[in-house]
């Protein structure tokens, strides 16, 4: 199932790659998801993306969870995104997290992160988020700089740790 696009987004974010589709995940993109996280973070974790797709998968979007994938023209999986609305941090009103998103390195910068975030965005807005949020590592200028190119800023609450050992 392909999700809506707001409208006013999708000529730009299509004219670099017209094949690009976004549409919720099934089971038979986790194998994939699961090379392309690798590729991108140096760890496999087929476990946790087993995980995420049994508990974030279209059928769970009644709970305001979404697990949206992008294909390319050849039903390859070129990227993809999880999050979810919730509201429990500490008094937060209900507002949209985006937990997870990766392209494929190659194809960086042609507009496929972006076309998975509005996506994310407009199914989120449609069921209420009036905010979106994420939590980048400060060292991560890849995805710090993508995250601030699509309007994200420092916003009200601040990320508090302690180690545990």
């Amino acid at each position: 199932m392909s999700l809506p696009l707001a409208p006013q987004k999708a000529s730009a974010l299509t004219k670099h790659n017209p094949a690009i589709r976004v549409q919720a995940a099934e089971a038979a993109d986790i194998e994939a998801v699961v090379a392309l996280d690798a590729a991108i973070t140096g760890t496999e974790k087929a476990a946790n993306w087993n995980d995420v797709y049994a508990r974030f998968a279209d059928t769970n979007q009644r709970l305001q969870r979404y697990f949206l994938v992008a294909k390319s023209g050849r039903d390859e999986l070129v990227g993809f995104v999880v999050g979810e609305i919730r509201a429990w941090e500490f008094g937060s009103p209900p507002c949209g997290w985006i937990l997870a998103l990766g392209v494929t390195p190659d194809l960086r910068e042609q507009g496929i992160g972006t076309l998975l975030f509005e996506t994310l965005c407009a199914q989120m807005k449609n069921d209420g988020a009036t905010t979106i949020r994420t939590m980048v590592l400060g060292t991560d200028k890849t995805n710090l700089s993508f995250f601030r190119g699509e309007g994200l800023a420092a916003g009200p609450y601040i990320e508090l740790e302690r180690r545990l050992d």
